[in-house]
């Protein structure tokens, strides 16, 4: 008798729309290999793009928006909850700070991707998560010199 499979690690993707979710969508080769949920708005391009993968919608705009920024820690604590992953991904922007906070304040690891787009200065998104990322990448080489101890892993297109 062979025995069960092993379960398949959970994973948890956060990310704003548009561009964000783009990119993360270029990962699929690794996180479709996972059990996963993703926490993103609800707008077209994410309904489109995720209709068949288990979604949370995260309150938005997040950008300097202390309510949803509230709103949405509270909705990591019950995500993180009910999700119970393995890993919390995210390349930003703002709805990725609670997320990676609460996932690092609970021992989960955390990836933080900067995005494709700022080369010559960093993110907020990026400065604020930074502090609560285990492993934090970066597109291009000219990125490192913004983020110490970040690793390298080429565009995401």
């Amino acid at each position: 008798m062979t025995p069960p499979p092993a379960p398949r690690p959970r994973a948890l993707l956060v990310c704003s729309t548009g561009g964000h979710l783009a990119q993360l969508l270029q990962l699929r080769p690794w996180w479709s290999r996972h059990d996963r949920a993703w926490v993103t708005f609800d707008k077209a391009d994410a309904r489109s793009h995720l209709a068949a993968e288990r979604t949370w919608w995260a309150h938005h705009p997040t950008t300097r928006n202390l309510p949803n920024a509230l709103r949405n820690l509270v909705m990591a604590r019950r995500v993180l909850r009910t999700e119970r992953p393995d890993v919390v991904i995210s390349n930003g922007a703002g709805v990725a700070v609670p997320f990676l906070l609460l996932a690092r304040l609970r021992g989960i690891p955390t990836v933080y991707v900067e995005v494709f787009d700022r080369v010559d200065s960093p993110t907020l998104t990026g400065r604020l998560c930074r502090p609560f990322t285990d492993l934090f990448c970066v597109q291009w080489p000219e990125q490192q010199q913004h983020y110490r101890g970040s690793v390298v892993i080429g565009p995401l297109l």
